[in-house]
């Protein structure tokens, strides 16, 4: 059989400016932007995909950033790969929940060249990173040329691989907002091997009132349970206003097994899914918990 070959244009950009005047001049062709790769090579060599440009913004030096401020807080650049944010130590300090999901995302070489944001853009609906930037109340900044604006991290993905970045748009940075006070947050999933996609993950925070005797907010978000990640928002409500406990917990636990739509595969069915993610959940609760009564 005659190997198939596909011709791209490649189009480097050095700034972020002018990666935004490249995406405007293409926004009406078939391109997609690379940053890392490890998705999207990955694609192009099984031929899924075979687009006519390729926007390369690895050389984009202003958009590889790690910030953290007080008033504004975390600030984490396109170009920020998995590994920076894993050894950071600003986000150790104040987000180690990060850290600890990073320490689990694929190996440490894909991880030194992946980045971040790349990954969410990929729009796996398993992805590590998602749940808990869900549960941090994060959002992605999308930039194109002349214009930004900012969508909701349980708002990112759209279906399948399909993301809120339009034509002519780039996600150009994650924003997640200072911790409360007496706040926990905790993130784990289970996956067959070390590393690789979860069958399914859960995120929580926690934030406790001044007594630390009442949970004044919880955020819960999921992945691997449909076709995007999902944040659990009537299992929320089983936390809120309410001195949390090991039944009230485990509540909740039922109450997210309605609010989730996994898929049985060829790694478990849908309703082992379920009761994975509701066993997850109860885990996860406990030691945010644990965490924010701590803080």
């Amino acid at each position: 059989m005659k190997a198939i070959t596909t011709d791209f244009e490649y189009l480097p950009a050095s700034t972020a400016e002018e990666a935004l005047d490249l995406l405007s001049q293409h926004k009406d062709d078939d391109y997609k932007i690379i940053a890392g790769g490890q998705s999207l090579c990955t694609a192009m060599k099984h031929r899924l995909i075979a687009p006519e440009y390729i926007i390369d913004i690895k050389g984009v030096s202003d958009l590889d950033y790690i910030k953290f401020d007080e008033k504004e807080g975390l600030r984490i650049g396109a170009l920020a790969t998995h590994r920076s944010l894993e050894k950071s130590p600003i986000v150790r300090e104040k987000y180690s929940v990060l850290c600890e999901m990073e320490e689990n995302v694929a190996s440490v070489e894909t991880r030194n060249w992946g980045t971040v944001v790349g990954d969410l853009c990929n729009a796996d609906p398993a992805t590590d990173p998602a749940p808990p930037l869900i549960a941090l109340d994060a959002k992605l900044k999308i930039a194109s040329k002349g214009e930004e604006r900012a969508v909701d991290a349980e708002e990112f993905a759209l279906d399948y691989f399909e993301t809120a970045v339009q034509a002519g748009e780039m996600a150009a940075e994650i924003q997640i907002p200072v911790l409360p006070p007496n706040t926990g947050v905790y993130f784990t999933k289970y996956s067959q091997i070390h590393g690789d996609y979860a069958l399914a993950s859960v995120a929580v925070l926690i934030t406790l009132d001044k007594k630390k005797e009442v949970c004044a907010n919880a955020r819960i978000g999921l992945a691997g349970v449909g076709s995007t990640p999902i944040r659990a928002k009537k299992a929320e409500e089983v936390l809120k206003g309410k001195k949390i406990t090991e039944a009230l917990i485990a509540e909740a636990a039922e109450v997210v097994k309605t609010e989730i739509s996994p898929v049985s595969g060829i790694e478990g069915s849908a309703d082992y899914k379920r009761e994975l993610a509701g066993t997850l959940l109860k885990r996860v609760g406990k030691e945010a918990l644990a965490r924010a009564q701590k803080a």
